[in-house]
């Protein structure tokens, strides 16, 4: 049986797996392989980052550099654009983005490339898995014709699987790990491999009756929290309209030990799960004839809050007498949240766009971000891309408002305080003595 043979391939070391695509997801899984001994082959259209890992070096934070030049100096990493070598591969993970349209819809089409690729090579032997973020019902109904196409049989020459992505970028507990592993196929030899692939390198994994499970999982875990996030946004609308203090609230809410789970506001929400998920389970909602709409009001909810960080700013330009048209605003943070360099779906674009379409000469500080571009859906304003300032103690005093966007560890708030006129707070950085001691007027989401 073709479970048996790749099982044995893994047991024995002797598999070689490919992963497609290095990003967020790919690179962290390829280096985990790598250092249980396993020979792999990463799959990338980007030839710098090709260039950087066969060099040993690590573009993602996450990732350390030592990890990756380990592994390419003993020869189980490697990466390539050339997909011919999919073909020595015994196991082929998929980890391509899976953005939404301009119609909101998902897209698919890095899925189909990769599939299209797989299918061109794909022998006898071979255990293929998805992990990017998708609609229930993709890999059987998407994948597996693909595949069939070949004449080749699931089961009896190939094996697919369905095995959700869960990183979470820059947080320093939770990594590819220790984090656990929802497996499903659509077969239950496709279950029982994938596991046992993923069982060397993850402390616990989680097998379910079918991928249609594993792919509807992904979307509850992050829909649930952009619900429960939209809760928390709505509520600090509320609040600020009460001059009630939001975050105090949550902490004595906080207290009750059931019934409760703290969720906090923010600017809005970022990244290459949360915002686009639950778009991805409403869509696959409607083709069934049913109507998500607490899904669609959470969305409504969070995609207002830049919108509410703009009057925020507005609100205390206005009590200081001056006009949103013509005040310097110095924006800190930019990334979708603290500590990382990613910029995707970050509401830091929507509020800088918005600012600026108002007349405000908008700058920013992010310690990882250098350069900040806008596309299509942000130009309001002018469009034109930025580049971080240094946080100096002129840069601070200049501003007519400062706006915590990104909560990064490695900005000084104290200084931030002392020497700034106005503050709008959209993370709770400005807490405790922060705040308490701050010789600038502080608005807090």
């Amino acid at each position: 049986m073709v479970k048996d043979e790749i099982i044995d391939l893994i047991k024995d070391r002797r598999a070689r797996v490919g992963v497609i695509g290095l990003g967020y997801v790919g690179l962290p899984l390829a280096t985990e392989f790598a250092s249980k001994g396993l020979s792999v082959v990463g799959f990338e259209v980007d030839v710098k980052k090709v260039a950087e890992i066969n060099a040993g070096r690590s573009y993602i934070g996450d990732v350390v550099p030592d990890l990756i030049r380990d592994s390419v100096d003993t020869g189980r990493l490697r990466a390539t654009t050339d997909f011919d070598f999919l073909q020595e591969c015994d196991a082929i993970i998929i980890c391509v983005p899976t953005p939404l349209r301009k119609t909101k819809e998902p897209d698919i089409s890095y899925i189909l490339a990769a599939a299209e690729e797989i299918k061109k090579r794909l022998r006898r032997g071979q255990l293929v898995v998805l992990e990017s973020t998708t609609y229930p019902g993709t890999t059987d109904e998407v994948l597996l014709p693909i595949f069939d196409e070949t004449g080749l049989k699931v089961d009896e020459d190939f094996l697919l699987a369905f095995s959700p992505e869960r990183v979470d970028p820059g947080n320093p507990q939770f990594q590819t790990h220790n984090i656990p592993k929802v497996v499903g196929g659509v077969t239950e030899d496709s279950t029982v491999a994938a596991a046992y692939l993923y069982s060397h390198i993850v402390n616990d994994v989680h097998s379910v009756s079918s991928a249609r499970v594993a792919e509807a999982a992904k979307l509850l875990e992050n829909t649930f929290r952009a619900v429960n996030i939209g809760m928390a946004n709505e509520m600090a609308r509320l609040c600020y309209a009460l001059n009630i203090d939001t975050w105090e609230v949550i902490r004595a809410a906080a207290t009750k030990p059931f019934g409760f789970m703290p969720f906090y506001p923010g600017p809005g929400i970022g990244g290459h799960c949360i915002p686009l998920d639950p778009h991805y389970l409403s869509w696959k909602a409607r083709q069934h004839g049913v109507d998500s709409r607490f899904i669609s009001l959470a969305e409504e909810v969070n995609s207002r809050m830049p919108e509410h960080v703009v009057q925020l700013v507005s609100d205390g330009l206005n009590d200081d007498s001056k006009a949103m048209k013509g005040s310097r605003l110095l924006v800190l943070g930019v990334a979708y949240k603290k500590d990382i360099d990613d910029v995707r779906e970050s509401p830091a674009l929507s509020i800088i766009d918005r600012l600026r379409s108002k007349g405000c000469n908008v700058r920013y500080h992010d310690p990882f971000v250098r350069e900040l571009r806008f596309d299509d859906a942000h130009t309001e304003g002018n469009g034109a891309p930025l580049s971080s300032v240094d946080l100096t103690d002129e840069e601070i005093r200049a501003a007519d408002c400062v706006v915590i966007v990104t909560n990064h560890s490695q900005i000084d708030y104290g200084r931030v305080t002392a020497l700034a006129a106005l503050v709008v707070d959209t993370r709770n950085a400005l807490n405790g003595d922060l705040r308490r001691t701050s010789s600038a007027r502080i608005i807090r989401l």
